[in-house]
């Protein structure tokens, strides 16, 4: 199994934690990771993108183009990043902000509402969490134990006080995904 990933938004949405995130799980789950950020030199309120590739083989390169999933946050990552979805693959996207939907016929298409449920918590700052929950419902790529180790590995120890409610978000975010589009 190999699963080719690119999560893209603005800087400050949590994409590049997201991503850090994931493949933090991923080594702590003992799988081959690779992790590539890209960001302009704005950082929050520039676009942010990170490539996650997870493999039981190893990788032989962190490169990718064309993914097997992707997780938009924003409009011009859409635009961007729709394109290089693989046929029979997946977009996840939180329709927040996003004013053209997907219109490709032959990928799997999910919505999330992340924004709207994490600003419902009062909790802004689990937004990616709750994205990444919804991702980890279709694609149960990591054992929830991974996730939190690699929750504790990624976060600075001084906010390991807020894991209890990155793990909430992930659980909202597993309720909160929906099919709106199967691939033809």
């Amino acid at each position: 199994m190999t699963e080719e990933i690119i999560i893209a938004g603005f800087g400050g949405q949590g994409v590049l934690s997201m991503g850090k995130i994931l493949a933090y799980s991923g080594v702590m789950e003992d799988k081959e990771v690779a992790w590539m950020p890209s960001y302009g030199p704005e950082m929050r309120g520039g676009t942010a993108n990170v490539s996650v590739i997870i493999s039981d083989e190893r990788i032989s390169s962190p490169v990718i183009n064309r993914f097997d999933t992707a997780i938009i946050l924003n409009q011009q990552s859409l635009d961007k990043f729709e394109s290089s979805v693989k046929p029979g693959g997946i977009l996840i996207y939180d329709p927040n902000g996003i004013i053209n939907k997907p219109t490709r016929t032959d990928i799997d298409i999910y919505t999330i509402e992340a924004s709207e449920h994490a600003a419902a918590m009062g909790m802004a700052k689990v937004f990616n969490m709750v994205v990444l929950g919804g991702y980890l419902k279709v694609k149960p790529l990591v054992q929830p134990e991974y996730i939190r180790k690699g929750l504790e590995k990624s976060l600075p120890a001084r906010h390991h006080g807020m894991i209890p409610d990155n793990e909430k978000a992930i659980e909202a975010g597993k309720g909160l995904i929906k099919l709106v589009h199967k691939a033809a």
